[in-house]
């Protein structure tokens, strides 16, 4: 096929028509009428020598041919997109662009909280979706339904997508502070531990365990979990004033700030996790994303080292420290 005789404002027209496999909404996903999609369609037909789409029953299906096409059409589409859009270069401070981070509740509350904050001021036009984990990662990231996925490295340890490590964090026993079950030493001892009523949280309709649970699983200790529940975030509230005991993350613990709960070292070895930011490749060069993968590095780097996330955050404390002593 000679590019020199292809109209390429028909790819548009093709993009569309692979993610929606209907030629009315994909005429309206790029502005044309339902008759114009039609035609352009026709033409595509010709120029792949492929119908592309085909009736099954009441509904369009792709051919093989036009599922081949998905993957190296929206890598091109999408680096002429980003060659345009880079042409006057990036600018945070001004210019308005919207990311979408898939991450569980832990890296919401303890990576993206700060990054939120961070951006309110150093990057006022910029818009973050935080979207839940998803089971399947990599579709995500293929189609381009979010920039980046924060995971544990040990939930993708074979991952061929670019990554780059974020945090590390370790598992304690989060316990009532007046929990019968910790010791005058202020530890939780093995039997203790083994024959307290557990609380394990999981995530999503499969109740897939954390990974603290999983490894317990593997190494075939018995334990009695009599509650479960589907966010971590609402372990502490159901800990307190109760004989429960659950695994929760370190930093998760000082930042949902329940008092009464605490942390201690559980009487087993637990593995640390690792979280990772993971893209696609075909947004390694892009000047947002680069710049928007700078941000989540520094704010976990000074997370990670016990420095404030957020810059300037003591500066901003005290500022509104001495608003709220002028009011009083």
């Amino acid at each position: 096929m000679n590019l020199r005789g292809v109209d390429l404002n028909l790819l548009v027209v093709l993009d569309a028509l692979l993610r929606e496999k209907s030629v009315s909404r994909a005429g309206e996903m790029v502005g044309l009428s339902q008759s114009a999609t039609s035609a352009a369609l026709s033409r595509l037909r010709d120029m792949f020598h492929d119908p592309l789409l085909v009736r099954v029953g009441r509904r369009l299906a792709l051919t093989q041919n036009a599922e081949n096409l998905i993957e190296p059409l929206k890598d091109a589409l999408s680096k002429v997109q980003q060659t345009l859009m880079q042409q006057g270069g990036f600018d945070p401070h001004h210019d308005a662009r919207t990311f979408t981070i898939s991450a569980s509740d832990y890296a919401v509350l303890v990576l993206l909280g700060p990054l939120v904050k961070r951006l309110e001021t150093e990057a006022p036009h910029i818009t973050l979706h935080l979207v839940p984990r998803s089971h399947d990662t990599e579709r995500m990231l293929h189609e381009d339904l979010v920039d980046v996925v924060i995971e544990p490295h040990e939930l993708l340890p074979d991952s061929d997508f670019p990554s780059e490590p974020l945090l590390s964090d370790r598992w304690l026993c989060a316990v009532d502070s007046q929990n019968a079950i910790i010791g005058k030493s202020g530890k939780v001892s093995l039997e203790g531990f083994l024959n307290a009523s557990h609380l394990a949280y999981g995530i999503g309709p499969d109740r897939q365990f954390n990974l603290a649970d999983q490894h317990l699983a593997r190494e075939g200790v018995n334990r009695r979990i009599t509650v479960t529940v589907e966010s971590f975030v609402l372990v502490p509230f159901l800990l307190r004033q109760s004989n429960l005991i659950s695994l929760v993350l370190e930093r998760a613990i000082s930042e949902l700030g329940v008092p009464e709960v605490i942390g201690v070292e559980p009487p087993i070895a637990l593995p640390d996790i690792h979280e990772r930011m993971f893209w696609h490749p075909r947004h390694t060069s892009n000047l947002a994303h680069s710049w928007l993968r700078d941000c989540l590095r520094e704010t976990a780097g000074r997370i990670q080292a016990g420095i404030s996330p957020v810059k300037g955050a003591s500066q901003l404390e005290a500022t509104r420290e001495e608003a709220e002593a002028d009011r009083i």
